[in-house]
């Protein structure tokens, strides 16, 4: 069983909760992963800019950012595989510029934070990919969710 936890911190918390651990959670599935607990935490640019600075060198706000545990240790028969960082405004500009929903852009970059947690990587501007069409398959196919 897989547990994904989800805060946000100064910025509300998208709507409905349960929808999006629901939406993780059949990521995780399809994925293959079993026993994996991730934490999603939600919020504003200045927040996900300090991250990226910090972590990447990268002195700018971002979509997502995954922090991956990087260990095999479990505890209490969970995996901590790590964190999920998604700015809520980011993610409300990509939505308008791609002329998409705010639901599916969430489902992208959060699917996306869940495959690099599961150790998967793609060069920075590709658009193909084994990562990437992973992601784009595994949207196809909750996309009416």
């Amino acid at each position: 069983m897989n547990v994904v936890e989800i805060r946000a911190i100064k910025v509300k918390a998208p709507q409905p909760l349960e929808e999006i651990e629901a939406f993780c959670l059949k990521v995780l599935n399809e994925i293959g992963k079993e026993n994996w607990n991730v934490s999603v935490l939600f919020c504003d640019d200045a927040f996900i800019q300090n991250l990226n600075g910090n972590y990447r060198g990268l002195f700018k706000p971002t979509d997502v950012l995954s922090f991956s545990q990087d260990s095999d240790t479990e505890a209490g028969g969970f995996h901590f595989a790590g964190d999920i960082v998604v700015s809520i405004e980011t993610m409300k500009n990509n939505a308008a510029m791609q002329k998409t929903t705010e639901k599916c852009e969430m489902k992208r970059l959060l699917t996306h934070g869940l495959l690099h947690l599961a150790g998967m990587d793609h060069e920075e501007d590709a658009v193909e990919g084994e990562m990437l069409d992973l992601q784009e398959r595994i949207l196809r196919k909750y996309s009416g969710e």
